[in-house]
């Protein structure tokens, strides 16, 4: 245990002198006006607040979805992208053809889009796609071709204010994928991801 701790412990010290060196370089580069340079080290500072936020968030994800889906914390990740995106946070559940990939992605380009399709009420409920609701918001579940010919994949899409939350479960139904969704504590990864 002490162990364990001290790696830790070693790791948090690493990511702050980390964070203290860039948060020097932007201040020096500032004071000599090198803005260029200084926005850039704050950059770094940034995504690495990213990637700490990110993995918390991980931490807040249930270790299994449905009876079956465990996840797979060897392939959790989270990578922090400068400027464009925030940070994308990637969990998956089960193997095989039954896996389950849940995705959060803080500044989602896609955000934009997917909000203006949900608040057209013509475009939401059609044959392919539905509008559902998890923990208040609002959601875009869509049906696509499966593995087999005459088999469906669920792709959920749920906008959480400057974030895209994608479930995907191929093999699942819509009532499934919903189920799933309301596993997640979405109030919580909000919270922490604004």
């Amino acid at each position: 245990m002490f162990i364990l701790s001290s790696i830790m412990m070693f790791g948090y010290l690493a990511k702050s002198q980390e964070f203290n060196s860039q948060l020097t370089t932007a201040k020096t580069a500032y004071s000599a006006g090198k803005l260029d340079d200084a926005r850039f080290a704050m950059q770094q500072m940034l995504q690495e607040i990213d990637i700490v936020v990110g993995k918390e968030v991980l931490k807040l994800l249930p270790t299994k979805l449905q009876d079956t889906a465990a996840a797979v914390m060897a392939r959790d990740n989270v990578n922090g992208t400068s400027g464009f995106l925030g940070v994308v946070i990637h969990r998956e559940y089960g193997t095989g053809d039954k896996n389950i990939t849940l995705e959060v992605i803080s500044n989602s380009p896609l955000l934009t889009s997917l909000n203006t399709l949900l608040s057209l009420p013509m475009l939401g409920n059609t044959g392919d796609t539905k509008v559902v609701k998890i923990a208040g918001y609002k959601g875009l579940l869509q049906k696509n071709s499966g593995a087999t010919e005459n088999s469906f994949d669920y792709d959920l899409q749920l906008p959480l204010n400057n974030s895209l939350l994608t479930l995907r479960a191929p093999g699942r139904s819509q009532d499934d994928m919903v189920k799933m969704a309301n596993m997640l504590p979405i109030d919580k990864i909000v919270k922490m991801l604004n």
